[in-house]
């Protein structure tokens, strides 16, 4: 973690509860569908507002979050979430339920978009999918008691307090994070945000390819939110309390995947785990198919496939989550770096001898290893190969001008290449 970070509580303690505002206003909020039907006349459309409002927010709110920081916006998103959620409590029509959904939907995604802008600020790109993938094991055994406590509170209280308890658990969430949450950014990089970043991000490969695999598993699992209650409590005629059991244990099982997703990662790479998710992912889907064709009305083949995509879902939001916001730089910061690096370079032009030329080549070497984190973690590999190899150019010209490789006050390349022990 960054040593910048000043906030009073772990950012791993809050980085769970953060990441599950998002199922808190979903898998509770779905054995409440039909009674809401009843007394409302709509309800799926309060859910498919609600995930637009979230997939469409997470742009503007990104550049709100490097704007003015992580704290400010979270801190926002969080007492909005509490706002809505009373709003929906409070709803009169179905109409008045999607407009609180939906705005609803906005606060999520600043939560969560400064939950995952965090983790990039704290950690290395190379530990951002081990670190989401924690942090999402936290959230699977949050989203597994959200659904048998929504569940039970329908039954019993009406789904209006469904929607008081996500007020709840906002507000006591805003008041932890307003005591222990510090601000993740670099002073001095929240000033402003960069011109044309929203462009920048879309003309990235890798983001379009991280951001496609979140978003296509996403989908899946949201068809599974939006038409379960409908299926399972409508058709198949479970009660409320016992379909709450049912996206509990998709909880589960995706709570164990992303704990397999953290030891796949360790051993195989990206990948290789994610192609391993997607088999597992088009698997579940094809067993509940065939189970609506050949076992029609039966509950086995449905639940069966939904663990196994449940299994893909748990590698796939880890790796596609971290891998959206882990391979976009801090390009500023980053140029900086690079560009003393290159004068130090340029430096070794300047040596009178050979003693003075040594002094140079240690001093880059001093500097390259320090800053050589920073450096991979912006992923400026093909930046910091130029720089090396020039740096080669310029010793090998050095060495042609002033004798052999074997006399003494020559550099060798080798001096620059040989690592130093890391304690």
């Amino acid at each position: 973690m960054s040593p910048s970070y000043r906030g009073s509580l772990s950012f791993a303690l809050l980085l769970p509860f953060l990441l599950a505002a998002q199922p808190v206003a979903t898998d509770s909020y779905l054995p409440a569908l039909p009674e809401i039907a009843a007394s409302l006349g709509s309800a799926s459309s309060s859910l498919t507002v609600f995930a637009l409002a979230f997939g469409i927010g997470q742009l503007p709110m990104g550049s709100l979050a490097d704007r003015y920081g992580r704290r400010p916006v979270l801190l926002t998103g969080l007492a909005a979430y509490a706002v809505a959620a009373l709003a929906g409590a409070l709803a009169a029509d179905a109409s008045m339920l999607t407009a609180a959904r939906a705005f609803q939907g906005l606060a999520v995604a600043a939560i969560l978009v400064c939950a995952r802008a965090a983790v990039r600020d704290l950690y290395p790109a190379r530990d951002g999918p081990h670190v989401m993938a924690r942090g999402l094991t936290g959230l699977g055994a949050t989203a597994l008691t959200a659904p048998i406590i929504g569940a039970f509170i329908a039954q019993h209280a009406g789904w209006r307090w469904v929607h008081a308890v996500m007020s709840l658990y906002a507000l006591v969430l805003c008041a932890a994070c307003w005591r222990g949450f510090g601000e993740t950014m670099q002073q001095g990089e929240t000033a402003q945000a960069p011109a044309g970043s929203v462009r920048e991000i879309f003309q990235s490969t890798e983001f379009r390819a991280w951001a496609l695999l979140a978003a296509t598993t996403y989908g899946g699992m949201f068809c599974f939110l939006l038409l379960s209650p409908m299926v399972y409590i409508g058709y198949l005629g479970l009660s409320p309390q016992m379909y709450g059991w049912i996206p509990a244990g998709g909880s589960a099982v995706y709570m164990l995947s992303t704990i397999g997703c953290r030891h796949l990662l360790y051993r195989q790479g990206v990948l290789l785990t994610v192609r391993q998710g997607a088999i597992l992912s088009i698997t579940g889907a094809i067993i509940q198919a065939l189970g609506c064709w050949l076992l029609p009305g039966t509950v086995w083949p449905l639940l069966l496939g939904h663990g196994v995509y449940s299994l893909g879902h748990g590698i796939h939001q880890p790796c596609g989550q971290a891998g959206t916001v882990g391979r976009l730089a801090a390009p500023r910061r980053s140029r900086r770096v690079m560009v003393r690096l290159h004068h130090d370079v340029r430096g070794l032009l300047h040596g009178a001898d050979g003693c003075r030329l040594r002094r140079s080549a240690v001093s880059l070497r001093r500097v390259a290893d320090g800053r050589a984190d920073a450096v991979r973690r912006r992923d400026h590999r093909d930046d910091r190969l130029r720089l090396v190899a020039e740096g080669g150019a310029v010793i090998a010209r050095w060495n042609a001008d002033h004798g052999r490789s074997g006399e003494r006050g020559v550099v060798r390349r080798s001096a620059l290449n040989r690592r130093r022990p890391r304690y």
